[in-house]
């Protein structure tokens, strides 16, 4: 299918690559104005972001960190909240408006650049996502079963049922989009 000699990279390289396979060539501000299109399918949080935040998170006070020693391994740094930032935490769950809602799928975004996939791989992709798709409806259909008997996880059960129902609307979608470009080829 692909060279296995090519590098791994992230998404977002995957998909400025994407978008350069779509014409001669663009502008740095270009690529970023198709890149603002991509932000209703997908978006991916990089590591570095997530430990830059716990670094903002302590610096304003509302983490703390402490290094604990490990043997036989580097030591490690673990964060807790504090009061301050548990104060924080409600005002924001309480207070704050929702965000508009962002779709992260690598699927879609694979999808919307297959002018440049080889023949047949979307369709592998496809029904590899279904499988995977109904794998992980039925691991949701356990977890909420678990955790309707365990009233301490009565939220965590309400998300157990949105998964469900998002696993069975990603399904019937993709059974949708399998048949459609089974249909186009």
């Amino acid at each position: 299918m692909s060279n296995s000699k090519s590098p791994k990279l992230p998404n977002t390289a995957y998909a400025v690559l994407g978008i350069l396979s779509m014409g001669d060539g663009f502008s740095g501000y270009e690529i970023r104005k198709w890149a603002e299109t991509l932000r209703f399918f997908y978006w991916s949080p990089a590591q570095s972001q997530i430990y830059a935040e716990l670094r903002r998170l302590a610096k304003l006070g509302l983490a703390t960190s402490e290094e604990i020693p490990q043997e036989g391994k580097p030591d490690k740094r673990v964060y807790q909240i504090t009061d301050a930032g548990r104060e924080t935490f409600r005002t924001w769950i309480n207070n704050q408006p929702l965000e508009p809602i962002v779709m992260k799928h690598s699927l879609a975004l694979r999808l919307f650049f297959g002018q440049e996939a080889e023949e047949g791989r979307l369709e592998e992709l496809l029904i590899q996502f279904i499988a995977e798709i109904k794998e992980g409806l039925a691991q949701l259909y356990i977890v909420e079963e678990f955790m309707e008997h365990h009233p301490q996880f009565s939220h965590q059960s309400l998300v157990a049922l949105w998964g469900q129902n998002f696993y069975k609307a990603e399904l019937a979608t993709a059974e949708e989009v399998l048949a459609r470009l089974r249909e186009k080829n």
